[in-house]
């Protein structure tokens, strides 16, 4: 008979059957950690680290306590120190100070948290190479920070960090220091004995100055003070001989800084800043640099002297007050990109802008043997007009090959303006401003030269399938109108570089863009978008600017990271959560980055 009768009590704490609480940290990844020195607890919502974690390599495996065989797998008394210690997206606000039971540990990694001090113990952790304490609410930190003197990474960005403690230059071995996103406003004079520091990122504070220290960083490669309050820059730092990449956007620049010494610099950004001159002396020096980026400024031209940065790739001069370009830009062999947009240019036609680097570049070189000629005096240059009511400058037809009839508020678009066309070849058509629902149908009487199309700010509801015609379409401009949906139709259009559809009512994204391999631009702000498809948008290897700010996506695809052909990516005003708004203003590049960091492998 069973001695446990039908109705009877069992005694739950009988022969082996005790009661056991779930610990939150699989047994198995603690046998796995023993054994490769690395343990990933990232993303499990923790609020505390259990014991079980810092007491690793302390106690006895549970199962070494209960089993009195063990096969060759089970050494447990063979495990290896914990050496990483990833802690990364959880909800800590503290750190244990039992984090010195291991001292053996060469990376802490406990990013994205709610962390608000740090224990003294973490000063014991001799071996500590990389600590990463970035996106938490630290707002000091410990003395014994500085007692680890083989830390070579330090990123301490994303917190409420005032101010820097002077023990930071303890720390010489550093090669790599991102303080960015903080509230400083002054930096220690101490870091100039970080002589070994490659990298150094001390964007979105409150600097005003940086200190004369900083000079004796005889390594650094990148120094990155995006989003300060800069007004200049101190000329010590022409002694950073190691110097490949500044970034000072942002600022409250009026000049270049003079960067004399400072012949390894590559990339010089000073985009968003105030100014309005370039000088010579500013420029002489610089001739290993192949991106300046000078856009949204108040330059007004641009000196002769820029010719002298033959390394050049990456001109950037967009949204500045240039009205002409010197000739000899024709002859720069290297540049690829030169970005003018926004800029009062008078001399130089929109549609020979919307062709791109190549050819501007080719019609300036044109010009350097050309003697520039100019209309008698008493000669009044004033727009023909036919007898009819429509005004159309037949001028800017036949020498600027242009068709202009915008801010008519008009239904349609009379005969007689395509008439005025004759057998001219008109490369540009501005229709913008009226009150047009659709296409106008003689507009493929141009087929075979219309390059730039500006149809914005008119009623247009939806565009015919023979939009397809103006196969040499360069760029279209769609912004403010009531479109929903492209036809399909499109595709056609295989040099179409850019196209404006800003301000409309696209609930989708266009499949039709992801089959326009030529696109360089898509502008689609103020929509009602809900998502994109990576995989189909990283086909479009020309990419470089996708402006999706104010519409509905509430998801951002990590996979979007893949798209390495984006320099400006722009999701601002969308309701998506993650990423956070700190990690998209810090630009497209770190952007990218994060999201590429976040795809599941």
């Amino acid at each position: 008979m069973s001695r446990f009768k039908r109705g009877g009590k069992i005694d739950s704490k009988a022969g082996f059957n005790t009661e056991k609480v779930q610990s939150p940290v699989p047994r198995g990844l603690l046998n796995t950690a023993r054994k490769s020195g690395q343990l990933n607890l990232s993303g499990r919502g923790l609020t505390e680290v259990p014991q079980s974690v810092w007491r690793l390599n302390i106690d006895t495996p549970e199962e070494a306590q209960q089993s009195l065989s063990f096969g060759g797998s089970d050494r447990w008394w063979e495990q290896t120190d914990l050496t990483k210690l990833l802690l990364c997206s959880n909800n800590l606000t503290v750190l244990s100070e039992d984090v010195r039971l291991l001292p053996a540990l060469v990376v802490l990694d406990v990013h994205d948290n709610q962390i608000t001090t740090l224990p003294k113990s973490i000063g014991e952790l001799g071996d500590l190479q990389k600590l990463n304490l970035s996106h938490n609410k630290l707002r000091e930190l410990p003395e014994e920070l500085w007692l680890l003197k083989n830390l070579r990474c330090l990123h301490l960005q994303q917190n409420l960090l005032q101010e820097l403690p002077e023990g930071v230059g303890q720390l010489v071995d550093l090669d790599d220091i991102d303080l960015s996103n903080n509230e400083m406003t002054t930096l220690p004079d101490s870091l100039a004995n970080l002589t070994k520091l490659a990298k150094f990122n001390l964007s979105y504070n409150k600097l005003k100055s940086l200190p004369l220290g900083i000079s004796s960083m005889k390594s650094l490669k990148l120094l990155d003070c995006t989003r300060n309050q800069l007004e200049s820059v101190p000329a010590v730092l022409a002694n950073m001989a190691s110097l490949e990449q500044l970034y000072l956007r942002h600022n409250k620049l009026r000049f270049l800084p003079e960067l004399p010494s400072c012949q390894t610099l590559k990339e010089l950004h000073l985009g968003n800043n105030q100014i309005q001159d370039l000088r010579p002396e500013h420029l002489s020096h610089l001739s290993a640099l192949s991106v300046l980026e000078l856009r949204d400024n108040k330059v007004k031209s641009l000196p002769d002297e820029i010719t002298l940065l033959q390394g050049l790739e990456r001109l950037d001069l967009a949204n500045n007050d240039i009205s002409s370009l010197p000739c000899a830009l024709g002859n720069m062999p290297k540049l690829k990109i030169l970005a003018l947009d926004g800029n009062p240019l008078r001399t130089i036609r929109r549609d020979l802008l919307a062709k791109g680097t190549d050819e501007l570049l080719k019609y300036l070189r044109g010009r350097i043997q050309e003697a520039p000629a100019e209309a008698p005096k008493d000669e009044p240059q004033t727009a023909m007009t036919l007898p009819s009511q429509a005004k159309v400058n037949v001028h800017a037809i036949r020498t600027l090959k242009t068709l202009n009839y915008s801010e008519k508020q008009e239904a349609s678009i009379p005969d007689e303006v395509f008439d005025a066309v004759d057998s001219s070849p008109v490369t540009s058509v501005n229709f913008s401003k009226n009150l047009l629902t659709a296409l106008p149908t003689r507009i493929v009487e141009l087929k075979d030269t219309l390059s730039d199309m500006n149809l914005g700010f008119n009623k247009l509801i939806s565009l015919p399938p023979n939009v397809s015609m103006l196969k040499h379409l360069v760029q279209i401009d769609l912004r403010n109108n009531l479109l929903t949906s492209l036809p399909m139709e499109m595709e056609a259009l295989a040099k179409l570089q850019a196209i404006i559809l800003s301000f409309n009512r696209f609930k989708v994204f266009p499949d039709v863009l992801y089959k326009l391999k030529t696109l360089d631009t898509i502008l689609m702000c103020n929509n009602q978008v809900g998502g994109i498809d990576p995989a189909q948008l990283k086909g479009l290897e020309k990419l470089s600017t996708l402006d999706l700010q104010n519409n509905d996506i509430m998801q951002v695809p990590p996979e979007l990271g893949n798209c390495t052909s984006l320099r400006a990516l722009m999701l601002d005003g969308n309701p998506f959560r993650n990423p956070r708004a700190a990690i998209v203003a810090r630009g497209t590049d770190a952007l990218l980055e994060y999201l590429r960091s976040r795809i599941a492998t």
